[in-house]
Protein backbone atom coordinates (compact mmCIF):
# COMPACT_ATOMS: atom_id res chain seq x y z
CA UNK A 1 0.00 0.00 0.00
CA UNK A 2 1.24 3.45 -0.81
CA UNK A 3 2.65 5.42 2.12
CA UNK A 4 1.89 8.81 0.50
CA UNK A 5 -0.01 11.08 2.89
CA UNK A 6 -2.83 13.11 1.40
CA UNK A 7 -3.77 16.35 3.12
CA UNK A 8 -7.46 17.31 3.40
CA UNK A 9 -8.52 19.82 0.73
CA UNK A 10 -8.83 22.64 3.26
CA UNK A 11 -5.39 21.94 4.69
CA UNK A 12 -3.84 21.82 1.21
CA UNK A 13 -5.34 25.19 0.35
CA UNK A 14 -4.11 26.69 3.61
CA UNK A 15 -0.61 25.38 2.90
CA UNK A 16 -0.68 26.90 -0.58
CA UNK A 17 -1.68 30.28 0.83
CA UNK A 18 1.06 30.09 3.44
CA UNK A 19 3.70 29.13 0.87
CA UNK A 20 2.67 31.91 -1.48
CA UNK A 21 2.72 34.45 1.35
CA UNK A 22 6.16 33.20 2.44
CA UNK A 23 7.51 33.67 -1.08
CA UNK A 24 6.12 37.19 -1.43
CA UNK A 25 7.33 38.20 2.03
CA UNK A 26 10.79 36.87 1.21
CA UNK A 27 10.79 38.67 -2.13
CA UNK A 28 9.97 41.98 -0.44
CA UNK A 29 12.95 41.56 1.86
CA UNK A 30 15.32 40.43 -0.89
CA UNK A 31 14.32 43.15 -3.35
CA UNK A 32 14.62 45.70 -0.55
CA UNK A 33 18.08 44.57 0.51
CA UNK A 34 19.68 43.67 -2.82
CA UNK A 35 17.60 45.61 -5.34
CA UNK A 36 15.49 43.99 -8.04
CA UNK A 37 18.24 43.70 -10.65
CA UNK A 38 20.76 42.05 -8.33
CA UNK A 39 18.27 39.71 -6.65
CA UNK A 40 17.90 36.14 -7.90
CA UNK A 41 15.32 33.42 -7.47
CA UNK A 42 17.87 31.55 -5.37
CA UNK A 43 18.07 34.51 -2.98
CA UNK A 44 14.30 34.46 -2.56
CA UNK A 45 14.18 30.69 -2.07
CA UNK A 46 16.89 30.81 0.61
CA UNK A 47 14.89 33.42 2.51
CA UNK A 48 11.68 31.36 2.44
CA UNK A 49 13.15 28.15 3.80
CA UNK A 50 11.10 26.28 1.18
CA UNK A 51 12.46 23.78 -1.32
CA UNK A 52 13.27 25.07 -4.79
CA UNK A 53 10.61 22.79 -6.24
CA UNK A 54 8.00 24.33 -3.98
CA UNK A 55 8.90 27.82 -5.20
CA UNK A 56 8.50 26.76 -8.83
CA UNK A 57 5.07 25.34 -8.09
CA UNK A 58 3.96 28.96 -7.68
CA UNK A 59 6.27 31.17 -9.75
CA UNK A 60 8.59 30.53 -12.68
CA UNK A 61 10.83 33.57 -12.27
CA UNK A 62 11.55 36.63 -10.17
CA UNK A 63 9.62 38.62 -12.80
CA UNK A 64 6.49 36.64 -11.92
CA UNK A 65 7.07 37.28 -8.22
CA UNK A 66 7.51 40.99 -8.93
CA UNK A 67 4.25 40.98 -10.89
CA UNK A 68 2.49 39.22 -8.02
CA UNK A 69 3.64 41.96 -5.65
CA UNK A 70 2.14 44.53 -8.01
CA UNK A 71 -1.15 42.62 -8.10
CA UNK A 72 -1.19 42.43 -4.32
CA UNK A 73 -0.71 46.20 -4.14
CA UNK A 74 -3.58 46.80 -6.56
CA UNK A 75 -5.80 44.46 -4.56
CA UNK A 76 -5.09 46.41 -1.36
CA UNK A 77 -5.54 49.81 -3.00
CA UNK A 78 -8.82 49.11 -4.82
CA UNK A 79 -11.08 49.45 -1.73
CA UNK A 80 -9.28 52.69 -0.81
CA UNK A 81 -10.02 54.02 -4.29
CA UNK A 82 -13.64 52.89 -4.08
CA UNK A 83 -14.08 54.78 -0.82
CA UNK A 84 -12.73 57.94 -2.48
CA UNK A 85 -15.17 57.55 -5.37
CA UNK A 86 -18.15 57.02 -3.08
CA UNK A 87 -17.50 60.13 -0.99
CA UNK A 88 -16.46 62.43 -3.86
CA UNK A 89 -18.96 65.10 -4.85
CA UNK A 90 -17.52 65.56 -8.35
CA UNK A 91 -14.67 64.43 -10.62
CA UNK A 92 -12.20 66.99 -9.33
CA UNK A 93 -12.82 65.99 -5.73
CA UNK A 94 -12.37 62.36 -6.71
CA UNK A 95 -9.09 63.02 -8.52
CA UNK A 96 -7.69 65.05 -5.63
CA UNK A 97 -8.68 62.47 -3.04
CA UNK A 98 -7.63 59.48 -5.13
CA UNK A 99 -4.22 60.86 -6.10
CA UNK A 100 -3.35 61.82 -2.54
CA UNK A 101 -4.53 58.45 -1.26
CA UNK A 102 -2.54 56.64 -3.96
CA UNK A 103 0.70 58.45 -3.22
CA UNK A 104 0.33 57.95 0.51
CA UNK A 105 -0.26 54.27 -0.23
CA UNK A 106 2.83 54.10 -2.45
CA UNK A 107 4.98 55.85 0.13
CA UNK A 108 3.76 53.52 2.88
CA UNK A 109 4.43 50.43 0.76
CA UNK A 110 7.85 51.80 -0.09
CA UNK A 111 8.67 52.45 3.55
CA UNK A 112 7.39 49.04 4.57
CA UNK A 113 9.53 46.87 2.33
CA UNK A 114 11.68 48.63 -0.29
CA UNK A 115 13.00 51.76 1.39
CA UNK A 116 16.56 50.47 1.10
CA UNK A 117 16.44 49.67 -2.60
CA UNK A 118 18.56 51.76 -4.99
CA UNK A 119 16.49 54.77 -6.16
CA UNK A 120 16.71 53.73 -9.81
CA UNK A 121 15.28 50.27 -9.19
CA UNK A 122 11.81 49.58 -10.62
CA UNK A 123 8.74 49.69 -8.41
CA UNK A 124 5.88 47.18 -8.83
CA UNK A 125 3.39 48.91 -11.08
CA UNK A 126 -0.33 48.51 -11.13
CA UNK A 127 -0.78 46.06 -14.03
CA UNK A 128 -3.94 46.85 -15.98
CA UNK A 129 -4.24 43.37 -17.53
CA UNK A 130 -4.75 41.60 -14.17
CA UNK A 131 -8.12 41.27 -12.39
CA UNK A 132 -6.79 43.53 -9.63
CA UNK A 133 -5.68 46.15 -12.14
CA UNK A 134 -9.00 45.94 -13.95
CA UNK A 135 -10.82 46.56 -10.66
CA UNK A 136 -8.83 49.76 -10.14
CA UNK A 137 -9.50 50.79 -13.75
CA UNK A 138 -13.23 50.14 -13.24
CA UNK A 139 -13.35 52.45 -10.20
CA UNK A 140 -11.67 55.29 -12.10
CA UNK A 141 -13.89 54.76 -15.14
CA UNK A 142 -17.04 54.71 -12.98
CA UNK A 143 -16.10 58.07 -11.45
CA UNK A 144 -15.59 59.51 -14.94
CA UNK A 145 -18.93 58.18 -16.19
CA UNK A 146 -20.75 59.54 -13.15
CA UNK A 147 -19.22 62.98 -13.59
CA UNK A 148 -19.90 62.95 -17.33
CA UNK A 149 -23.59 62.52 -16.58
CA UNK A 150 -23.40 65.66 -14.45
CA UNK A 151 -21.79 67.61 -17.27
CA UNK A 152 -18.15 66.94 -16.45
CA UNK A 153 -15.45 65.46 -18.72
CA UNK A 154 -17.14 64.27 -21.89
CA UNK A 155 -14.27 62.38 -23.47
CA UNK A 156 -14.01 58.65 -24.01
CA UNK A 157 -14.18 57.17 -20.47
CA UNK A 158 -11.81 54.32 -21.33
CA UNK A 159 -9.15 56.67 -22.69
CA UNK A 160 -9.59 59.13 -19.86
CA UNK A 161 -9.38 56.43 -17.18
CA UNK A 162 -6.26 55.00 -18.83
CA UNK A 163 -4.69 58.46 -19.01
CA UNK A 164 -5.46 59.22 -15.35
CA UNK A 165 -3.92 55.94 -14.22
CA UNK A 166 -0.86 56.35 -16.46
CA UNK A 167 -0.12 59.86 -15.20
CA UNK A 168 -0.60 58.87 -11.57
CA UNK A 169 1.58 55.78 -11.99
CA UNK A 170 4.47 57.44 -13.79
CA UNK A 171 4.58 60.49 -11.53
CA UNK A 172 4.39 58.14 -8.55
CA UNK A 173 7.39 56.18 -9.85
CA UNK A 174 9.45 59.37 -10.05
CA UNK A 175 8.24 60.40 -6.61
CA UNK A 176 9.66 57.19 -5.12
CA UNK A 177 13.04 57.83 -6.73
CA UNK A 178 13.49 61.13 -4.88
CA UNK A 179 14.72 61.71 -1.35
CA UNK A 180 12.88 62.81 0.64
CA UNK A 181 9.68 61.39 -0.84
CA UNK A 182 7.32 64.33 -1.41
CA UNK A 183 3.80 62.92 -1.72
CA UNK A 184 2.11 66.33 -1.69
CA UNK A 185 4.34 67.83 -4.38
CA UNK A 186 3.84 64.80 -6.60
CA UNK A 187 0.08 64.87 -5.99
CA UNK A 188 -0.21 68.54 -6.92
CA UNK A 189 1.68 67.97 -10.16
CA UNK A 190 -0.32 64.87 -11.15
CA UNK A 191 -3.62 66.54 -10.27
CA UNK A 192 -2.78 69.59 -12.41
CA UNK A 193 -1.93 67.36 -15.36
CA UNK A 194 -5.06 65.23 -15.06
CA UNK A 195 -7.55 67.99 -14.31
CA UNK A 196 -6.04 70.37 -16.86
CA UNK A 197 -6.29 67.71 -19.54
CA UNK A 198 -9.83 66.74 -18.55
CA UNK A 199 -10.99 70.39 -18.66
CA UNK A 200 -9.69 70.75 -22.22
CA UNK A 201 -11.88 67.93 -23.52
CA UNK A 202 -14.86 68.90 -25.72
CA UNK A 203 -18.01 69.37 -23.66
CA UNK A 204 -16.22 69.69 -20.34
CA UNK A 205 -17.43 72.28 -17.85
CA UNK A 206 -15.34 75.46 -17.93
Amino acid sequence: MSQVAYLPAGKREQTKLQNRAAILDAAREVFGELGYEAATVRDIIRRTGLAAGTFYNYYRSKEEVFAALAEEGARKFQPILKAERVKARDFETFVRGAIRAYYRFLADEHANWIARRPPEEPHPHLRSETPEGQAVFAEVRAAIVEESRRGGPAGDPDYLAAACIAIAREVGEKMLQRRPIDTEGAAEFAMAMILGGARSLPGAKS
